[in-house]
């Protein structure tokens, strides 16, 4: 069944028993978090009082028909409403955010989130917390938050509130890693974590909470289901399409429908299928899902030609046609190489059905004035010209659909949701870095040694 119409809801406090659920499914036990030691963030959320309701508003979620392409009815899943970041990280984030304040509020502890990030994260997490205080949950001196991102992202985020004040500055800064590869976020900062968390608890008398880790973005992301069967239930023929770097958003949405279908809100027989896509920086997790490895030697073979200038294959229906560069980067975004989250993707396919496919920026720009006619009826919009783009999932997700769909990836009759998980174009100042990092000795005196 499809709506004809939007409908859109609050996706954390119309749904925050089925994420209280999640919660105990998920079986995240208080105290097993990267921290100070002996630290236990706890998976309480705060009473729905006014001041949460007003920290939480800004975590909408809306479903839109986008029309018809090639027999398959086209819905949007929009998860991008929030003007403080336009992704969909926005609702883990909150969530994150709303756990720090009620842990503080129980123990009274000084609370530090640290985030390694690709960028939309980071810049999610900064928002919530500067939400956190503007509701009046927390000051400066209770949370603060420490970001660290590759040089390569630094175009993903915007001057924000917490970097308006100078005094909110000073406490959450703002890293940037100049390191060579970008993953390399990941390792400094749990390095950071491991070795100084108990001397910022002891000379500063701050708790440091390292929250890169799944669970902290799937219980957000089970409301997705919920929503889903709230407006439009599935009916077995259907899949989602989400643009992926190790897709958190669809494991967290199967986590949901495990809530449903245990208290009998959901059909196991309706749990839609899945088409992964990726860019060809990082295509491991349609590797895997094909091939059963990450190696790229699985990747088809790509023939220059010279007369247009451009890369092209035909051998292989899941990776692009024609690209500018067989290991272009269309999106610094999706980076992660062999994602752990690969063996439990392919698993929810094998058994539910769907497919994986590689996008190109050439065929992204292609596809992308169908994009601009459909997106308007979601309420999202795309600037006249893609160059502006800043994050391109919506139109990668959107290209791979209708890839899928010419080559008869999909069957037929299935109707497809795409998940919209960020969209945003130049429109925003750019956020300076409070510091440059590339050792663990910079991030020490650039969070530490400041304080």
């Amino acid at each position: 069944m499809t709506v004809t119409t939007p409908a859109t809801r609050n996706m954390i406090t119309d749904y925050y028993d089925v994420i209280a659920s999640a919660v105990r499914r998920c079986g995240a036990v208080p105290g097993d978090a990267p921290g100070t030691p002996g630290f236990a963030p706890g998976f309480d959320l705060p009473e729905l009082t006014p001041q949460v309701r007003e920290f939480y508003a800004a975590a909408t979620v809306s479903w839109s028909p986008l029309g018809h392409y090639g027999g398959h009815d086209l819905t949007m899943l929009d998860l991008t409403a929030n003007p403080g970041t336009r992704t969909t990280k926005t609702f883990a984030s909150m969530v994150i955010v709303a756990r720090a304040v009620e842990h503080i509020r129980r123990t009274g502890e000084r609370l530090c989130i640290v985030t390694p990030t690709s960028g939309n994260k980071g810049v999610a997490l900064r928002d919530s917390v500067a939400r956190a205080y503007a509701a009046g949950l927390v000051t400066p001196e209770q949370l603060s938050i420490v970001v660290l991102a590759p040089a390569a992202t630094r175009h993903k985020f915007r001057h924000d509130a917490l970097a308006d004040d100078p005094a909110t500055r000073a406490v959450n800064p703002l890293l940037r890693y100049t390191g060579a590869d970008p993953e390399g976020v990941k390792a400094l900062g749990r390095a950071f974590v491991d070795e100084y968390a108990a001397t910022a608890y002891d000379k500063r008398g701050v708790t440091l909470w390292y929250t890169l880790d799944l669970r902290n973005y799937l219980v957000a992301d089970a409301a997705r289901a919920a929503f889903e069967a709230d407006v439009s239930p599935a009916a077995g023929s259907r899949w989602h399409a989400h643009a992926v770097s190790s897709a958190f958003g669809l494991l967290g949405y199967n986590l949901g429908r495990d809530v449903l279908e245990a208290a009998g809100d959901a059909d196991p027989a309706d749990r839609p299928g899945f088409l992964l896509v990726q860019h060809l920086g990082t295509p491991d997790m349609v590797l895997s899902l094909r091939h059963g490895s990450f190696e790229r030697d699985h990747c088809p073979a790509y023939t220059l030609d010279e007369s247009r200038g451009v890369w092209t294959q035909d051998a292989d229906l899941r990776f692009p046609a024609v690209t500018d560069d067989p290991a272009e980067v269309l999106d610094p975004t999706f980076y992660t190489h062999r994602p752990v989250t690969s063996p439990a993707m392919n698993a929810l396919i094998g058994r539910h059905g769907g497919d994986g496919i590689v996008v190109s920026r050439r065929e992204c720009v292609r596809r992308y004035p169908v994009a601009r006619q459909w997106l308007p009826d979601a309420g999202l919009t795309l600037p006249e010209d893609p160059a502006r783009l800043r994050e391109w999932s919506i139109l990668m997700a959107l290209t791979g659909v209708c890839n899928a769909v010419d080559r008869g990836l999909v069957p037929a009759g299935y109707e497809i949701v795409v998940h919209g998980t960020g969209s945003y174009c130049d429109d925003f100042r750019i956020a300076e870095a409070d510091a440059e990092v590339s050792t663990l000795a910079d991030v020490v005196a650039a969070v530490l040694d400041q304080r």
